[in-house]
């Protein structure tokens, strides 16, 4: 499978793009903000097609771009129905910083939503069979994307896990409790070798966060 991506934007979010091999559909995972030039270079040079949007959560900086990229590709967008209304008000309750950063822009559904309302479900992407597992607590519709690569699993965990750390609960929708719960339910199930592909910083897998992560020291599933 191939598995790139790179930082967008001003608030560096992690844009995935997967697909089974060169010149297959792709999946695009939370394209931000000016993320479509170097996008566009990538589905170029390993001739890409998306097939499929997939959105983390809400926040402005993993949707930035999910509409143009949707709908100038001609794909479905898939969100989690408690987050859907961020895909035109993605900035509420992030403060004045990222409001000015945002002035002018208009934010819009892409044509195509697809809400992932039902947790743990499985769907065929692009070749790609993609487990969607509802993770509440940095936003009410965080959710996690996995994928098998060979004998192996990722995780593409949005800004619910990070290497060393963990999402912020602080803004609208964002609750500590919900954030742990998901975590151990959801996470720390999975195996040790499972790489983890964060919204922010680098790469980590499931072993290494179990074993060195301070937030996450004395839980257990």
């Amino acid at each position: 499978m191939l598995i790139t991506g790179f930082p967008a934007g001003m608030l560096a979010c992690n844009c995935y793009v997967l697909a089974p091999r060169q010149g297959a559909d792709a999946l695009v995972v939370d394209p931000g903000q000016r993320a479509m030039g170097p996008l566009r270079r990538i589905l170029d040079e390993n001739r890409l097609t998306p097939a499929a949007v997939l959105l983390t959560h809400g926040h402005v900086d993993h949707i930035w771009s999910a509409q143009k990229v949707a709908d100038t590709y001609g794909c479905p967008a898939y969100i989690h129905p408690a987050d859907r209304h961020m895909l035109t008000d993605p900035i509420r309750g992030f403060g004045p910083r990222l409001a000015q950063m945002a002035f002018g822009v208009l934010f819009r559904e892409p044509r195509q939503i697809v809400e992932l309302d039902r947790d743990g479900d499985k769907i065929e992407l692009g070749g790609i069979t993609v487990t969607v597992d509802h993770t509440p607590g940095h936003t009410k519709g965080s959710v996690t994307f996995r994928v098998a690569e060979g004998p192996e699993e990722v995780a593409f965990t949005g800004d619910t896990l990070f290497r060393q750390s963990i999402g912020r609960t602080d803004l609208p929708g964002g609750s500590g409790r919900d954030l742990l719960t998901s975590i151990v339910t959801k996470l720390l199930v999975l195996d040790d070798e499972t790489l983890v592909l964060p919204g922010h910083g680098e790469r980590t897998t499931i072993g290494a966060e179990r074993r060195t992560n301070p937030f996450l020291e004395g839980l257990t599933p």
